[in-house]
């Protein structure tokens, strides 16, 4: 037998061609970011890596290559046990680690000499990572971008959802941001993704667009919560063709209650994010805000909180940032908040 040393340009054109994508990393490099649909095999878990690493610099590398082979030879033995006893012959795994080097080296060799067509990724993660940020700079220039705009409430997010639906191809970076978007945008309880994770998820939807169809995306900023979106797609959003979304005021009241339905039922809370805009709004205005919420008058808050402070901030920010919003080919739609009004609002979308 002998191993396939694949480079990470060969891979990431065809992941669908593996079996199985392995990261034999520990699990914390793993939760970080992987390839996408890995799964964690690691030949040294957290604790281990960290012992070997000491054992390294404390003793010796010749004694920490001893201790190390230990560790690894068990935990390689385990996941054969544990993953492969049952697997056919024709099992075709991409291997990887850190750099390609020893820990999906063991691996790789071990599942290699057991009979598996097995594909070791050179360079490992880090080369992966490298072809990730290479494409994002190159993939958004591919396609034909519709930027969904509207103010807050509007329901941007709910007719991506609704393309997406109807078979349109969807850019949803809040969906792989975990975050709604705005000092509110975070779910109580939901992390979000690390930058890397992020990164690795733009690029696994942009990937998989047709560059004959167009694709849809919401009017975001640089960043969606905490992460950076990459600057060469939003770049292209702010060229892109827009559609302007619109929803009467009172249903963007209603839509926003039932999207943010947890603060609704969790008034601290609710209070707690609005603590944020003291700064822009004052004390004295988001005291009031927060006393009302308190006293269940969450509808009143939230009307002023888009009459006073989203919608300003919101236009502002859209007339700078995306100039095809004053272009007589600016595409307006209308909906009344219903889901038949929707659906008829995403036919519409599709066929600007």
């Amino acid at each position: 037998m002998s191993l396939t040393i694949v480079s990470a340009t060969d891979a990431l054109a065809d992941l669908g061609c593996f079996d199985a994508i392995v990261d034999a990393r520990s699990p914390s490099e793993f939760g970080e970011d992987r390839l996408p649909g890995a799964v964690n095999w690691p030949s040294l878990d957290d604790a281990e890596r960290v012992m070997i690493g000491t054992l390294y610099k404390q003793v010796s590398p010749f004694a920490a290559r001893k201790r190390g082979a230990v560790l690894v030879a068990r935990n390689v033995a385990a996941h054969i046990e544990r993953h492969l006893l049952d697997t056919a012959h024709g099992w075709t795994p991409l291997v990887y680690c850190w750099r390609g080097g020893k820990r999906s080296g063991a691996l790789a060799t071990v599942l290699d000499q057991i009979g598996f067509r097995v594909h070791l990724l050179e360079g490992g993660y880090r080369e992966y990572r490298r072809a990730v940020i290479a494409a994002l700079v190159e993939l958004p220039a591919r396609f034909d971008w519709r930027v969904v705009c509207g103010p807050t409430g509007s329901g941007k997010s709910r007719l991506l959802v609704e393309l997406a639906r109807q078979g349109s191809q969807v850019l949803d970076l809040e969906a792989l941001a975990n975050h709604r978007g705005s000092v509110l945008g975070l779910v109580p309880g939901a992390v979000q993704p690390s930058q890397k994770e992020f990164d690795s998820r733009v690029w696994d939807a942009l990937r998989r667009f047709d560059p004959a169809r167009p694709v849809f995306v919401e009017s975001e900023s640089k960043k969606v919560g905490d992460l950076r979106v990459p600057e060469a797609l939003i770049t292209r959003m702010r060229a892109g063709h827009c559609i302007w979304l619109e929803l009467p005021l009172a249903q963007r009241v209603a839509l926003l209650i039932d999207d943010y339905h947890f603060f609704v039922s969790d008034s601290d809370a609710f209070c707690a994010r609005l603590d944020a805009l003291r700064v822009l709004r004052g004390k004295e205005t988001v005291a009031a805000w927060q006393d009302a919420a308190r006293a269940g008058r969450t509808a009143e808050v939230v009307e002023a909180l888009l009459v006073t402070h989203y919608d300003p901030i919101y236009l502002e920010s859209m007339r700078r940032n995306f100039p095809a919003l004053a272009a007589p080919e600016r595409v307006t739609l209308a909906w009344d908040g219903s889901a038949a009004g929707l659906t008829a609002t995403a036919r519409a979308a599709i066929g600007t």
